[in-house]
């Protein structure tokens, strides 16, 4: 699999940017932003592009919010010529997506130049998209190379800072979920490149109050660990490296703000307030002994076939068959095959138990986040308590993937 190269984070993005395109022959180029990303990077770059001679069409995406979905999808594709031209994707997560699935789907390739550190999509594989009311993750391909410019990282709003961060900081929780899945579900796993994801989200960790306060050190630390993240997905092959339980959380709501036309709220924002809660069932887990466990397996029945099918319809509306039908493993397990799950949890209790005894507790996580001047309580995103709840009971069907949510179910956890 072809990595990026270079990955160029520094105070000269837009002249080395130059010095590929002319290096590479890339004299075609497709530069797409949106209306404040095209003031803060796009301009400038267009500008010092044309002046080495290049051919630079520009697609500016307007609207009140952008949103990586059909309507902006064929707004790019409706500009697209016969003649090849490389894509630049001058902005964030939305912009990055956009101009990543467009790419790939018009055979070409793109240059990946952010304005924001504020996702870790930036060299992902999977390109997320909002199909007919859901969020899903296409395999696409990562950009050829990226350009940061770190003075325009810093300058950028600082709720997207705080974004980035927690974005980061949920790959405490999604690495012990990939590790319980490996362990109780016999889920894929790569040891290496979770220690790599549990590394970078640390490093973000040790820069939180830089990061809060924009300091340039502590937005390049950040900056390099979403870098890596992308990475261990492009390597792994999907998101599991860098997505758990958080994640569904915030999949979830961001689900359910686009079917009620309600305003969105940025992704890793979702993701730092999920994770609090996340960490939260952990601390549970923590506590509870092996006979404990045993007791809660005994009393806890196995969640009926019906009922959760009825959540599910009832959370997920429109999109409930893609969900019921992605979760057949769960949901149709017989009796005796949830039994044999039972054993197991038992069984490996003790490393259970040190998976999570390596989650930050809920508590050191909100700080993190307060350090980071990002939310870490739902209501401070607007979620009311009808939508955590949901959220807890549901948002673990969006993957198929076994989680602490799902033990948590398992164990009466709530």
């Amino acid at each position: 699999m072809d990595l990026p190269q270079p990955i160029y984070i520094g105070d000269d993005a837009l002249s080395e940017l130059a010095r590929y395109c002319t290096g590479h022959q890339l004299g075609q180029l497709t530069l797409v932003a949106d209306q404040n990303t095209y003031a803060a990077l796009g301009q400038a770059a267009e500008e010092a592009l044309k002046a080495q001679g290049m051919d630079v069409k520009t697609i500016v995406l307007t609207g009140e919010e952008i949103i990586a979905d059909a309507r902006y999808i064929f707004r790019v594709l409706v500009e697209a010529e016969r003649r090849a031209r490389v894509y630049l994707a001058v902005g964030s997560g939305t912009i990055t997506d956009i101009v990543r699935f467009v790419s790939h789907r018009s055979m070409t390739s793109f240059i990946s130049v952010p304005t924001a550190p504020s996702v870790d999509g930036y060299t992902s594989i999977g390109a997320p998209l909002v199909i007919g009311g859901q969020k899903i993750t296409l395999v696409t391909q990562a950009p050829v190379a990226v350009f940061a410019d770190l003075p325009t990282l810093c300058r950028a709003p600082q709720r997207m800072i705080a974004s980035g961060f927690g974005d980061m900081i949920g790959k405490f929780t999604s690495i012990a979920d990939w590790r319980l899945g490996a362990l109780l579900w016999d889920e894929p796993y790569s040891e290496p490149i979770a220690r790599r994801s549990w590394q970078a989200a640390d490093n973000s960790r040790q820069c939180a109050e830089q990061i809060g306060r924009a300091d340039v050190n502590g937005v390049r630390c950040l900056f390099e660990g979403l870098i890596e993240s992308g990475l261990c997905m492009m390597e792994y092959g999907n998101t599991q490296p860098a997505s758990g339980s958080e994640h569904h959380m915030a999949h979830f709501w961001e689900m359910k703000l686009l079917q009620e036309n309600r305003p969105a709220i940025l992704h890793g924002a979702k993701v730092g307030v999920a994770c609090v809660m996340v960490a939260g069932t952990y601390d549970q887990i923590k506590q509870l002994s092996r006979a404990e466990v045993a007791r809660r397996l005994e009393r806890t029945p196995m969640p009926d076939r019906q009922e959760e099918i009825e959540r599910i319809r009832a959370a997920y509306g429109p999109v409930a068959d893609q969900v019921i039908a992605g979760n057949h493993a769960f949901l149709d397990m017989s009796p005796a095959v949830y039994g044999q799950l039972k054993e197991r949890i038992l069984e490996h209790w003790a490393e259970v138990q040190e998976i999570a005894g390596q989650v930050p507790s809920a508590q050191q996580v909100a700080d993190m986040l307060r350090l980071a001047g990002g939310p870490a309580r739902p209501e401070q995103l607007g979620l009311g308590d009808q939508e955590v709840a949901s959220a807890r009971r549901v948002a673990h069907y969006y993957r198929t993937r076994f989680t602490a949510i799902k033990l948590g179910r398992m164990l009466g956890i709530h």
